[in-house]
């Protein structure tokens, strides 16, 4: 299983970035999709889930209101539509695959490598 995660980058806070993670070998839609985020000193944080028809999803109260995220499970690819940027989301990012939804506590089972996204003021 490899989750590809792309799109991150340099961005003035109250700009937009939309991180994409591409999936392989493994049935997507059989699989919840995940976004996580680790900033620098901190603890990795819960940011969102979509389920596997793209019908439902949680957010962090923090990104609620600003990010989307979505799938296209004809592409086997799942977004994150960061709008409203501010510099406490300045973090590297990562998407995660699981078969079960939502994950409470739990930790996902397969994990992309990370995309930077930093957020200047």
């Amino acid at each position: 299983v490899q989750l590809q995660a792309s799109g991150g980058g340099l961005v003035q806070a109250g700009g937009s970035l939309r991180l994409s993670c591409a999936a392989s070998g493994l049935t997507f839609i059989g699989y919840a999709m995940y976004w996580f985020r680790q900033a620098p000193g901190k603890e990795r944080e819960f940011v969102a889930a979509v389920n596997w028809g793209g019908h439902t999803t949680y957010y962090v109260d923090s990104v609620k209101g600003r990010f989307t995220i979505s799938r296209d499970n004809a592409k086997n690819t799942a977004n994150l539509q960061m709008n409203s940027l501010k510099p406490d989301d300045t973090a590297v990012y990562y998407c995660a695959a699981d078969q079960n939804f939502p994950m409470g506590t739990a930790s996902p089972t397969y994990w992309g490598q990370g995309t930077l996204v930093t957020v200047s003021s």
